[in-house]
């Protein structure tokens, strides 16, 4: 706590400092006041994501500032609060109730995972927000032959709401709603859909700190899915190899470099296998997807000059996904960053911020990269970086 305290108040303006300064004087009688300046040459340099150390995983305070859509670390992140508000307040008896039919539904759950994956998170908002409502009316209009189908288009549903969740930074929501997701997937009782599931609530785990137990479910997922549909459609292998990339980043974060590279390895087989780069229920997968996911557990592993090096073998055109190009410069970012490359990391996040601009408006992690550059810069690059930073809609 007194670290991240530390790296909160070097990162403050003068006047907060101040103020911070003044309160502790005044409520210990100035016996802590050394303890009020923070260094900032020792602060740490957060350019990590999902630490357990990360300081802006405090819950409580995080997800009141998430649900008004406040400036965190100079950061004004999407409002959730509808979402948020659909996703765990039932709805009252006065709320107007609105089915759609199998068809809507599963237009308006492709049209959530197309926004997402092309970055209009603002979009994604709105309508996870009137959908996930419609849901339950849904459920109950259906014919029985119909169910197993809106199960899993549910498990879609809950998956997306998961991803925002993550992508805003609301890490423990993102439990609920992937724990929704598996259990929509285990009603549809669709192997493919089950596997989709096991990958949301992978990243949830991770992302919450527990990266040998998402490990190890990515593991017995892809199993039981390879065992279940013996890889037959290319829905099946998509999914497969995206879940054994996922347990690779769980593994790498885990520092287990063996299981990393292993199902690495594996899942670069089932990318021959499938033969093309494509988006199979929504994975984004094939041999690139690899290669990209290589950049990011070599970062992890804190191989930066390794990541670079895969990074530029990336064939960019061959990323059709506007989120996987914008994850892919901010990787980079990351790596140089880490690397002492900081004008060619600021390069990076322009080229993120021309793919998505709302990725990097969205991202903690791009904030914290931005507030790196800004510590560690002098010059002509820190004015750059806060050029870029004010460009963004950020702060540093």
């Amino acid at each position: 706590m007194q670290a991240a305290l530390d790296t909160v108040l070097a990162r403050a303006t003068p006047d907060v400092r101040e103020r911070f300064e003044v309160l502790v004087k005044a409520g210990t009688s100035g016996a802590l006041a050394d303890l009020a300046k923070p260094s900032v040459a020792n602060t740490p340099i957060h350019t990590g994501e999902g630490s357990i150390h990360d300081i802006h995983s405090d819950g409580d305070v995080r997800r009141r500032d998430l649900l008004t859509g406040m400036t965190i670390s100079g950061m004004a992140l999407p409002t959730v609060a509808p979402l948020l508000k659909a996703l765990v307040i039932p709805p009252s008896g006065t709320t107007t109730r609105v089915a759609l039919t199998l068809r809507q539904f599963a237009l308006n759950v492709g049209a959530a995972k197309t926004d997402y994956q092309a970055c209009r998170y603002e979009q994604v908002l709105a309508r996870l927000s009137t959908l996930l409502p419609a849901l339950e009316p849904t459920r109950e209009d259906i014919t029985s032959e119909q169910r197993a189908q809106v199960e899993a288009l549910a498990s879609d549903l809950y998956h997306v709401v998961g991803s925002m969740l993550l992508k805003v930074g609301d890490k423990s929501m993102a439990l609920v709603a992937a724990e929704r997701s598996t259990r929509a997937a285990a009603n549809s009782q669709d192997p493919v859909a089950m596997a989709t599931s096991a990958r949301i609530m992978t990243h949830a785990l991770m992302s919450n700190g527990h990266s040998n137990q998402a490990q190890q479910l990515a593991e017995e997922a892809a199993k039981s899915l390879r065992l279940g549909t013996r890889l037959a459609s290319t829905d099946a292998v998509a999914v497969y190899g995206a879940l054994l990339l996922r347990g690779a980043i769980a593994a790498a974060r885990d520092d287990n470099r063996d299981n990393a590279k292993a199902m690495l390895d594996e899942a670069s087989d089932a990318a021959i296998q499938l033969g093309y780069d494509g988006n199979d229920r929504w994975t984004g997968f094939g041999s690139t997807n690899v290669l990209l996911h290589r950049v990011n557990i070599a970062l992890t592993l804190g191989d930066a000059g390794t990541a670079i090096a895969l990074a530029r073998q990336v064939p960019l055109d061959k990323i059709s996904l506007a989120e996987r190009k914008a994850s892919l410069f901010v990787d980079v970012a990351r790596a140089y960053t880490q690397w002492g490359r900081y004008e060619h990391g600021l390069n990076a996040l322009r080229s993120a911020y021309q793919v998505a601009p709302e990725e990097i408006r969205c991202r903690p992690i791009v904030q914290r990269i931005v507030n790196d550059l800004a510590v560690l810069t002098r010059g002509h690059v820190r004015t750059a970086v806060i050029d870029f930073a004010q460009q963004a809609g950020m702060h540093v």
